[in-house]
C-alpha cells in the first residue's frame, strides 16, 4: 500500500468513484448543492444535518447494513422528503398568494380601467369585481395588504357606490400600529362613518390613545377625524385631551387642535368653559394659522355664550393692535395675498369685533379710528383688498359708529356698484338693500348708479337692482323713478315683470302727488305688463277711478282708447270694461278737455265690446265685465236696446255658468222688469278712497274716541225723554208715578227701552274655562264685567305649572277678531309651589 497521501486521496476517490452507491449518493448531493447553497454560513440547522447525512456522518464515511445501504443515505432520503415536501407547500402557498394578488388591480390600474369604461354597465362591471376581490381580502385577514384594499374602496365610495363593508375594517387599520395602516384608517373613517351609525364610536378609545401619544403626525390624524366627523357623545369624552394639546409646543398640532375646538363648541356649546382660558394665550401667537384658528374659535364662543362675550370684550383692544398691524406694517410674503397682508386673518379679526362691539358703546368707540385706516388704506384693486373692505363696511354698520364713518361705508359700497366683476356688484346692492331703512339718505346718493344695474344680463343682479330701486322711492322722486321702472317694465325679463309692475303700482298708491298722475300709472302699467300684474290691481283702479269724479271722463276716454287698440292684456279689459259700462254717456258726449276731442258713436262701444266677448284671449271674468257693461249701457246710451239683447239672448244658453245665469238674469230684466232696470243699473255711489293704513288708522281712531269720550247723559234726562216717549197716546200726567232713576248707559237704555219700569237685568256671568292642559302646564281663563261697563269683558289668562321641573320659553299670545277692541292685554304666572321662567 502507497502511503502517500495524494495516492490514497485519489486511490480512495476512485474507489468511491467505481463504486454505485457513491456514485448515486454523489448525484443527490449534486442536486441538493443546486437547490441549497450548502458552502452558506448562515446554514439553517436542518441543512447543516442534511449535509451531514449526505456525506455519511461526521466522519465522512457511512457504515454499510445489510440491505448495503449506508445509514447516511437513510438519513438523506429523510431529510430530502421533508424538505421537499416543505420546500413544495410553501411554493404553492406562494403561487396561491401571488395569483390572487394578480387577481386584485392595483388602485392606479383600478382607476384606469375605470376611466376607460365606455358604457356605465362596463363602469359596473368593473367596480363589481374589484370590489368582490376587497371583501374577500378583508374576509381573508391580509394585514399587509388591507391599506391598500381600503383606499381601493374609498375611490369606489367617491365614485357613489356603496361601500359600507369597509367601516369595520377602518376600525382595525385605526388601532395598527403603522403609520401607513392609521393614515388610510383614518381617512376611511372621515369617509364611511358619521353621527348616524353606532360603529363610530368604537374609535373613541383609539383616538384618545393616539391623541395622547408624542407622535406629531399620529395626532393630527387623530384630530382631523374628530373635527370631521366627532359626535356630542366624541366630544364630551375627548375634549380634556384636546385641551392639553392647544397648549403643545408643536405649532402643527395646536392648530389642529384649536381647529378641533371649534367643531366641539359647535357641537356641543356647554364645553364653552373648558376653551375659555387658553384661547386668552393663544392670541398671542405669531403663527398665522394658529391666530386665525383662535379668532374663528372665540367667535364661535361669542356667538353661542353671552358669558363668553362678556369675556372677550377685554381683549379688543388686543385685537384692534393686531389688525393694526397688519394693515400698516403688513407681513412677510409667506401671508400676503395679491398685496393685501393675510386677508383671510383680517376678515375673521372683522368679524370678531362686529360681534363684541355690537351694542357695546365703549368697544365700539375703541375701534372706531382702526375701522376708518382699514376703510382707507385697503387697496381695492384686487378681490382680496374688496372682500377686506366689505367686511369692514359690514362691521361699521353693525357696530355704534359715528355718522361719518357710516357715510364713509357707503361711499365704499357706491365704489362697488361701479366695479367690473359682477360679484361685488351684486354684494354691493345687497348691502345697500339692508341700509336703506336705516341711512336712507346716504344710499339716495348713488340712485343713478342703481337704476343703471336694472340693465343689468346677469338676471340675479338685475332683480336685486330692482328691489333696491323700488326701495328708494318716495314722495320726492316718485315721479322720476317710476318713469324709470315703467321704463325697464317694457323690456325687462318676463321673470321680472310680475315684480316690477307690483312695485310700481305700490309705489304709485304710497306716494302718487295726484289722482291723475296715479290712474295714468296704472294705465300705463296695464297696457306693458297687464298680465302680470297683482290680482287686487283690477279691483284698486276701479276704486280709485270711482272716488275721482272729475276724472270719470278722462279715464273712460283713455280707457276706451287703450281698448280698442289691444284687448290682450285682461285686467285692463276688465277696468275698461267696467269703466264704458258706468261712464259710457261721457264717452259719447266727448266733452273731455283734458285729452284730444274723441267722436264715437254707440254702434262702436257695442261692437267694442262684443268683439272683447268673441275673442279667444277673453277669460270668462272679463266676458262677465263685458256682460254687464253692455247691460249698463242701456240705461246710458238712449236708442234701441235689441242689439244688446240678441247678446244676453246668446249667453242665456253659455257652457259656463256664470256667464250663463248673468245672461238669464239680465234677460229677466229686460222681459219682466223693464220698469226697474233704470233703478237697478245706476251708476256706483262715490267710493272715498284712502290708504289702507290710513282708513285703519282713522277707523280704530274713531272707535277709541267713542269709547273714551262717550258719556252717559243725566239720569233724569234719559228718563223723563223715554216717559214722554211713552205716554205720546195718553198725554201728559202730572200725578204720573215716574219709576225710580235708573242708570243705564246709553246703548243699554236703547236696548232695555220697553223694560224701564224694572231695572237691567245684569248679564249672567261667564264660568272659569280650561282652555290648555299638556305636560304639566294648564291655562285657565276668568272672564268678569266691570259693574260700571258691561260692555267691557276681563279675560285673565292663568298659567299654572304642576309639573317638577323648570317651564323655559313660555309665550304665551292672544289675538281677538277686528270688531272687538283690545285695549290692553295682560298676563300671569301663577305657579304655587313651583319654579317657573318667562
Amino acid at each position: 500500500m502507497d502511503s502517500n497521501p495524494s495516492s490514497q486521496k485519489l486511490s480512495s476517490e476512485g474507489a468511491l468513484l467505481g463504486s454505485p452507491r457513491p456514485v448515486r449518493q454523489s448525484r443527490r448531493l449534486e442536486v441538493v448543492k443546486k437547490i441549497l447553497p450548502l458552502n452558506s454560513k448562515s446554514q439553517r440547522p436542518e441543512v447543516r444535518g442534511f449535509k451531514i447525512a449526505l456525506q455519511g456522518g461526521p466522519g465522512g464515511a457511512g457504515s454499510h447494513n445489510r440491505g448495503g445501504e449506508t445509514e447516511g443515505s437513510d438519513q438523506a432520503r429523510t431529510f430530502l422528503g421533508a424538505w421537499t415536501r416543505k420546500r413544495w407547500g410553501e411554493s404553492r402557498g406562494v403561487e396561491t398568494e401571488a395569483r390572487m394578488v394578480a387577481s386584485s388591480l392595483k388602485l392606479q390600474d383600478l382607476i384606469q380601467e375605470i376611466r376607460g369604461a365606455k358604457t356605465q354597465a362596463q363602469e359596473r362591471e368593473v367596480i363589481q369585481k374589484e370590489c368582490a376581490h376587497i371583501r374577500a381580502s378583508f374576509r381573508d385577514g391580509d394585514p399587509l395588504h388591507s391599506h391598500r384594499q381600503l383606499a381601493k374602496l374609498l375611490y369606489v365610495h367617491m365614485l357613489g357606490y356603496p361601500a359600507h363593508f369597509g367601516q369595520m375594517e377602518c376600525l382595525k387599520l385605526i388601532a395598527s400600529p403603522r403609520f401607513t395602516d392609521k393614515r388610510v384608517g383614518y381617512l376611511g373613517a372621515m369617509l364611511l362613518l358619521d353621527e348616524r351609525q353606532d360603529a363610530h364610536l368604537l374609535i373613541t378609545n383609539s383616538i384618545k390613545n393616539d391623541l395622547s401619544q408624542g407622535i406629531e403626525a399620529v395626532q393630527g390624524l387623530a384630530l382631523c377625524t374628530l373635527s370631521a366627523m366627532g359626535s356630542a357623545e366624541m366630544c364630551r369624552d375627548l375634549a380634556p385631551e384636546v385641551e392639553k394639546l392647544l397648549l403643545q409646543p408643536s405649532p402643527y398640532v395646536r392648530k389642529k387642535a384649536v381647529l378641533t375646538a371649534v367643531h366641539m363648541i359647535r357641537k356641543v356649546p356647554e364645553l364653552s368653559d373648558i376653551f375659555l382660558p387658553p384661547c386668552a394665550q393663544l392670541l398671542h401667537e405669531r403663527h398665522h394659522g394658529i391666530l386665525l384658528g383662535t379668532v374663528t374659535l372665540i367667535t364661535e364662543l361669542c356667538e353661542r355664550s353671552p358669558a363668553a362675550l362678556q369675556h372677550f370684550r377685554k381683549v379688543v383692544p388686543q385685537l384692534v393692535h393686531t389688525l393694526r398691524t397688519l394693515v400698516m406694517t403688513g407681513c412677510s410674503a409667506e401671508h400676503s395675498v395679491s398685496g393685501v397682508s393675510d386677508p383671510f386673518l383680517q376678515v375673521q379679526i372683522l368679524r370678531l369685533l362686529r360681534i363684541l362691539g355690537r351694542n357695546h358703546e365703549e368697544s365700539s368707540e375703541t375701534m372706531n379710528d382702526l375701522l376708518a385706516q382699514v376703510a382707507t388704506n385697503t387697496d381695492t384693486s384686487r378681490n382680496a383688498g374688496n372682500a377686506v373692505l366689505f367686511e369692514t363696511v359690514l362691521t361699521i354698520m353693525d357696530i355704534r359708529s359715528a355718522a361719518g364713518l357710516r357715510v364713509l361705508a357707503v361711499n365704499i359700497l357706491g365704489r362697488f356698484l361701479l366695479n367690473s366683476d359682477r360679484n361685488i356688484r351684486y354684494v354691493a346692492l345687497t348691502s345697500l338693500l339692508k341700509l336703506v331703512q336705516s341711512d336712507h339718505s346716504a344710499v339716495q346718493r348713488h340712485r343713478p348708479t342703481v337704476v343703471e344695474c336694472l340693465w343689468e344680463p346677469d338676471a340675479s343682479l338685475s332683480r336685486r337692482a330692482l328691489e333696491l330701486s323700488l326701495a328708494l322711492v318716495n314722495s320726492s322722486n316718485v315721479r322720476a323713478m317710476t318713469q324709470e321702472l315703467q321704463g325697464f317694465l317694457e323690456s325687462c325679463p318676463p321673470d321680472l315683470r310680475a315684480d316690477c309692475a307690483s312695485g310700481i303700482l305700490l309705489a304709485a298708491e304710497r306716494f302718487a302727488p295726484t289722482k291723475r298722475w296715479h290712474i295714468d300709472t296704472i294705465l300705463r302699467v296695464l297696457t306693458t305688463a297687464g298680465t302680470y300684474v297683482r290680482d287686487d290691481a283690477v279691483a284698486n283702479l276701479i276704486q280709485l277711478i270711482g272716488g275721482a269724479q272729475e276724472l270719470h271722463a278722462y279715464s273712460v276716454h283713455r280707457l276706451y282708447s287703450a281698448l280698442a287698440e289691444d284687448i290682450s292684456q285682461q285686467p285692463l279689459v276688465q277696468v275698461a270694461a267696467w269703466c264704458i259700462g258706468e261712464y259710457g254717456d261721457l264717452l259719447l258726449e266727448g266733452t273731455c278737455e283734458e285729452t284730444e276731442p274723441l267722436q264715437v258713436e254707440k254702434e262702436e262701444v257695442l261692437a267694442l265690446l262684443e268683439r272683447v266677448l268673441q275673442s279667444q284671449m277673453s277669460l270668462p271674468a272679463t266676458r262677465g265685465y263685458a256682460l254687464t257693461a253692455l247691460m249698463k249701457l242701456s240705461t246710458r246710451l238712449h236708442g234701441d236696446n235689441n242689439r244688446i239683447c240678441q247678446v244676453m239672448s246668446i249667453y242665456g244658453s253659455c257652457q259656463n255658468v256664470e256667464l250663463q245665469q248673468r245672461a238669464v238674469e239680465y234677460n229677466a230684466l229686460f222681459r219682466k222688469y223693464d220698469h226697474l232696470r233704470a233703478a237697478v243699473l245706476e251708476k256706483m255711489p262715490l267710493v272715498e278712497r284712502g290708504g289702507p293704513q290710513v282708513d285703519e288708522e282713522a277707523k280704530e281712531s274713531k272707535e277709541v274716541a267713542q269709547l273714551s269720550e262717550a258719556a252717559p247723559l243725566p239720569t233724569e234726562t234719559q228718563a223723563s225723554k223715554l216717559l214722554d216717549l211713552l205716554d205720546l197716546l195718553d198725554g201728559p200726567s202730572e200725578n204720573a208715578q215716574h219709576p225710580p232713576p235708573l242708570d243705564p248707559t246709553p246703548g243699554d237704555t236703547l236696548i232695555h227701552l220697553l223694560d224701564l219700569p224694572c231695572a237691567p237685568r245684569p248679564p249672567a256671568p261667564i264660568p272659569n274655562l280650561k282652555v290648555f292642559e299638556r305636560e304639566g302646564l294648564e291655562l285657565n281663563l276668568s272672564f268678569v264685567r266691570p259693574p260700571g261697563t258691561p260692555t267691557l269683558l276681563l279675560i285673565t289668562v292663568t298659567a299654572t305649572n304642576t309639573s317638577g321641573g323648570d317651564v323655559t320659553h313660555f309665550i304665551c299670545q292672544a289675538a281677538v277678531p277686528k270688531v272687538c277692541r283690545r285695549p290692553g292685554l295682560r298676563g300671569s304666572l301663577d305657579t304655587p309651589g313651583e319654579k317657573a321662567t318667562k
